[in-house]
Protein backbone atom coordinates (compact mmCIF):
# COMPACT_ATOMS: atom_id res chain seq x y z
CA UNK A 1 0.00 0.00 0.00
CA UNK A 2 2.59 2.53 1.01
CA UNK A 3 4.90 3.33 -1.83
CA UNK A 4 8.46 4.47 -1.06
CA UNK A 5 8.87 8.20 -1.30
CA UNK A 6 11.17 9.75 -3.85
CA UNK A 7 14.05 11.71 -2.34
CA UNK A 8 13.17 15.36 -1.89
CA UNK A 9 15.09 17.64 -4.27
CA UNK A 10 16.19 20.90 -2.71
CA UNK A 11 15.46 24.04 -4.67
CA UNK A 12 17.66 27.10 -4.87
CA UNK A 13 21.31 27.62 -5.65
CA UNK A 14 23.25 24.43 -6.36
CA UNK A 15 25.68 23.37 -3.65
CA UNK A 16 29.28 24.48 -4.20
CA UNK A 17 31.75 21.72 -4.95
CA UNK A 18 34.89 23.89 -4.89
CA UNK A 19 35.64 27.09 -3.04
CA UNK A 20 33.18 26.20 -0.31
CA UNK A 21 33.85 28.17 2.87
CA UNK A 22 33.70 25.58 5.62
CA UNK A 23 36.34 26.71 8.12
CA UNK A 24 35.43 29.03 10.95
CA UNK A 25 37.93 31.20 12.84
CA UNK A 26 37.30 32.88 16.17
CA UNK A 27 39.41 35.71 17.48
CA UNK A 28 39.45 37.59 20.73
CA UNK A 29 39.87 41.35 20.52
CA UNK A 30 40.27 44.08 23.09
CA UNK A 31 37.52 46.64 23.26
CA UNK A 32 39.78 49.15 21.48
CA UNK A 33 40.62 46.69 18.70
CA UNK A 34 36.96 45.82 18.27
CA UNK A 35 35.98 49.51 18.07
CA UNK A 36 38.65 50.07 15.42
CA UNK A 37 37.31 47.09 13.46
CA UNK A 38 33.73 48.40 13.64
CA UNK A 39 34.86 51.90 12.59
CA UNK A 40 36.78 50.46 9.63
CA UNK A 41 33.74 48.38 8.62
CA UNK A 42 31.56 51.49 8.59
CA UNK A 43 34.16 53.55 6.75
CA UNK A 44 34.62 50.95 4.00
CA UNK A 45 31.03 49.73 3.89
CA UNK A 46 32.05 46.09 4.39
CA UNK A 47 31.11 43.43 6.92
CA UNK A 48 33.80 42.15 9.25
CA UNK A 49 34.20 38.81 7.45
CA UNK A 50 34.93 40.45 4.09
CA UNK A 51 37.15 43.07 5.71
CA UNK A 52 39.26 40.48 7.52
CA UNK A 53 39.44 38.27 4.42
CA UNK A 54 40.64 41.21 2.27
CA UNK A 55 43.15 42.37 4.87
CA UNK A 56 44.63 38.94 5.53
CA UNK A 57 44.41 37.23 2.17
CA UNK A 58 44.04 40.08 -0.28
CA UNK A 59 46.77 41.71 -2.25
CA UNK A 60 49.18 43.57 0.03
CA UNK A 61 49.60 46.52 -2.33
CA UNK A 62 45.87 47.15 -2.76
CA UNK A 63 44.32 49.90 -0.73
CA UNK A 64 40.76 49.42 0.51
CA UNK A 65 38.64 52.51 -0.08
CA UNK A 66 35.08 53.49 0.56
CA UNK A 67 33.80 53.68 -3.00
CA UNK A 68 30.75 55.73 -2.00
CA UNK A 69 32.96 58.40 -0.38
CA UNK A 70 35.29 58.49 -3.38
CA UNK A 71 32.36 58.89 -5.76
CA UNK A 72 30.88 61.68 -3.61
CA UNK A 73 34.17 63.57 -3.65
CA UNK A 74 34.57 63.04 -7.39
CA UNK A 75 31.05 64.37 -7.87
CA UNK A 76 31.96 67.53 -5.93
CA UNK A 77 35.13 67.90 -8.00
CA UNK A 78 33.20 67.49 -11.25
CA UNK A 79 30.68 70.13 -10.18
CA UNK A 80 33.52 72.54 -9.37
CA UNK A 81 35.08 71.96 -12.79
CA UNK A 82 31.69 72.64 -14.36
CA UNK A 83 31.35 75.93 -12.48
CA UNK A 84 34.83 76.97 -13.62
CA UNK A 85 33.87 76.18 -17.21
CA UNK A 86 30.71 78.29 -16.86
CA UNK A 87 32.75 81.20 -15.50
CA UNK A 88 35.13 80.97 -18.47
CA UNK A 89 32.17 81.01 -20.87
CA UNK A 90 30.77 84.12 -19.18
CA UNK A 91 34.14 85.87 -19.45
CA UNK A 92 34.45 84.92 -23.12
CA UNK A 93 30.91 86.21 -23.82
CA UNK A 94 31.72 89.50 -22.06
CA UNK A 95 34.99 89.79 -24.01
CA UNK A 96 33.13 89.28 -27.30
CA UNK A 97 30.70 92.06 -26.42
CA UNK A 98 33.58 94.41 -25.55
CA UNK A 99 35.40 93.44 -28.76
CA UNK A 100 32.36 94.30 -30.89
CA UNK A 101 32.22 97.71 -29.23
CA UNK A 102 35.95 98.22 -29.75
CA UNK A 103 36.64 98.51 -26.02
CA UNK A 104 38.58 95.27 -25.47
CA UNK A 105 42.04 95.89 -24.07
CA UNK A 106 44.83 93.74 -25.57
CA UNK A 107 46.38 93.21 -22.13
CA UNK A 108 43.11 91.69 -20.84
CA UNK A 109 43.09 89.27 -23.80
CA UNK A 110 46.68 88.20 -23.12
CA UNK A 111 45.99 87.63 -19.44
CA UNK A 112 42.77 85.73 -20.20
CA UNK A 113 44.61 83.46 -22.66
CA UNK A 114 47.34 82.82 -20.10
CA UNK A 115 44.81 81.93 -17.39
CA UNK A 116 42.80 79.80 -19.80
CA UNK A 117 45.89 77.77 -20.75
CA UNK A 118 46.60 77.22 -17.05
CA UNK A 119 42.98 76.13 -16.49
CA UNK A 120 43.20 73.69 -19.42
CA UNK A 121 46.44 72.22 -18.03
CA UNK A 122 44.93 71.76 -14.57
CA UNK A 123 41.78 70.21 -16.06
CA UNK A 124 43.85 67.74 -18.11
CA UNK A 125 45.94 66.80 -15.05
CA UNK A 126 42.73 66.30 -13.07
CA UNK A 127 41.28 64.05 -15.78
CA UNK A 128 44.45 61.94 -15.78
CA UNK A 129 44.28 61.61 -12.00
CA UNK A 130 40.61 60.65 -12.14
CA UNK A 131 41.34 57.94 -14.71
CA UNK A 132 44.07 56.55 -12.44
CA UNK A 133 41.70 56.54 -9.47
CA UNK A 134 39.04 54.72 -11.48
CA UNK A 135 41.58 52.11 -12.58
CA UNK A 136 42.63 51.59 -8.95
CA UNK A 137 39.04 51.22 -7.80
CA UNK A 138 38.27 48.66 -10.51
CA UNK A 139 41.30 46.66 -9.40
Amino acid sequence: MDQPRKPFKKSGRPELQQGKKERFIRARLTEDEYNKLVALEKELGMNHTDLIRHRLLGSQHKQLVNAREVLNRLDVMGAELGRAGNNINQLARHANILNKRGRLDEMVVKEFNLLFREYARIRNDTEKSLRQIIRLIRG
